[in-house]
């Protein structure tokens, strides 16, 4: 499995989300260098641009493979892990299997229920509209349009930087496999149902038609050491339409995983 990889000190694994790539998630490198002493290993799952699928099948295929490669990669050293959409499923399974292990779990946009249908989502919103960006996006207008809530000129470079180049490098018929059994055998938090005692952050959009936030907030029970947050004028890519507000809220996530250890 790929991974890019810098920094060092206490490793933390980070997991894109569904059809992209570790790129996806670099934006969160400012809150890396401002807390320093971070080893971050941007994972590419199965499927993704620098990761073979081989016969991956299933998320729990992927999940499991995951966690091999963190055993591989970390040895017995604690991390701490964090996952973006599809990446907050596979993170927060990898957080319950590696328990003892594990300083610490964050999601962004994570999804939390695998059956669209069965989601709770708010309607899909658009609250500003940009014209500019579509000379910017060309032919990638549509795809950035897919779930941009506040669309600007700003977020559209940071779309072609960090979101296309996996949406093109993606091995679309491992994806099909993978999305055909896209739920794990058992929610984390079900199949450990002792509460996640470790410093956690999960990060919400209030205009997230893709996940929503209601289904991460009924898990505040299992997470008493968790921060909620759901943030207004933001959906699925709330890491670029909140960045500002996702980069703080990880940066205190990081200070109370160093203050709890």
């Amino acid at each position: 499995m790929f991974a890019h990889q810098t920094g060092s000190g206490t490793p933390v694994v980070l997991l894109h989300g569904f059809g992209l790539d570790h790129r996806s998630l670099l934006p969160l490198e400012p809150a890396f260098e401002r807390a320093g002493g971070w080893r971050r290993i941007y994972l590419d799952l199965p499927g993704a641009t620098g990761s073979p699928a081989d016969d991956a099948g299933s998320t729990q295929a992927v999940a499991d493979a995951v966690v091999a490669e963190i055993r591989r990669r970390v040895g017995d050293e604690p991390f701490a892990v964090l996952g973006g959409s599809f990446g907050g499923m596979i993170a927060r399974y990898v957080a319950h299997e590696l328990r003892p292990r594990v300083l610490g779990l964050a999601t962004v946009a994570g999804v939390f229920v695998a059956t669209h249908a069965q989601r709770t989502v708010p309607p899909r919103t658009v609250l500003r509209r940009e014209p500019e960006i579509e000379p910017i996006l060309g032919a990638a207008l549509d795809q950035y349009r897919e779930d941009a809530v506040v669309e600007s000129a700003q977020d559209a470079r940071a779309f072609l930087e960090y979101i296309r180049p996996g949406l093109d490098g993606a091995d679309q018929r491992a994806l099909a496999r993978i999305s055909s059994s896209y739920s794990l055998d058992r929610e984390p938090e079900d199949a450990h149902p002792e509460p996640f005692l470790q410093p956690a952050l999960h990060i919400t959009a209030r205009q997230d038609h893709v996940v929503g936030y209601a289904d991460a907030w009924s898990r505040t029970g299992h997470y008493p050491r968790a921060s909620f947050a759901t943030l207004d004028a933001a959906g699925h890519n709330l890491l670029f339409e909140q960045h500002a507000l996702c980069c703080a809220l990880i940066t205190d996530w990081l200070e109370r995983i160093r203050r709890n250890g």
